[in-house]
């Protein structure tokens, strides 16, 4: 009698798994006509443009551990060219955005593929375009540095 039940619920069991392997492998947009890869698509120069000034994504290729110099010269670059005057001190404190730009520099100083010429020409032209922020931007290039445990 136990060994009849043993034996349907295995069977049970290995139509449920064929079934699931067949749900697997069946393609649901199989009938939806691909993109022909030969094709030309056209894109809209300011969509690109505003793709790579946007600030998310230059911190995106910072904090990506495989960006090389050049990867990480653009994107600095592009945080200076419109990204780089903060707001103004509320009195002492700095502005709360200005935390977005310590995590850049703290980064920064911690990425693998980073020299001294990036991080120096940064923390000249960030200072030099925020002289309110130079003490905090300092700072920042000092956690960095002193975190890299070399």
């Amino acid at each position: 009698m136990e060994t009849e039940l043993i034996v349907k619920s295995i069977m049970g069991l290995i139509a449920l798994l064929s079934l699931l392997v067949f749900f697997l492998f069946l393609e649901p947009n199989k009938d939806k006509k691909k993109p022909n890869s030969n094709s030309k698509v056209v894109v809209d120069r300011d969509e690109v443009e505003s793709e790579e000034t946007n600030l998310d994504a230059l911190v995106a290729i910072i904090k990506n551990k495989k960006s090389d110099s050049k990867k990480l010269s653009f994107a600095l670059d592009m945080i200076l060219k419109h990204h780089g005057t903060f707001h103004k001190k509320m009195g002492v404190r700095a502005h709360k955005d200005f935390d977005i730009y310590m995590d850049v520099l703290f980064t920064l100083c911690r990425h693998p593929n980073t020299n001294k010429d990036l991080i120096i020409n940064f923390d000249k032209e960030l200072a030099r375009l925020n002289p309110d922020y130079k003490q905090e931007i300092n700072n920042a290039i000092s956690k960095g540095l002193n975190s890299r445990g070399i």
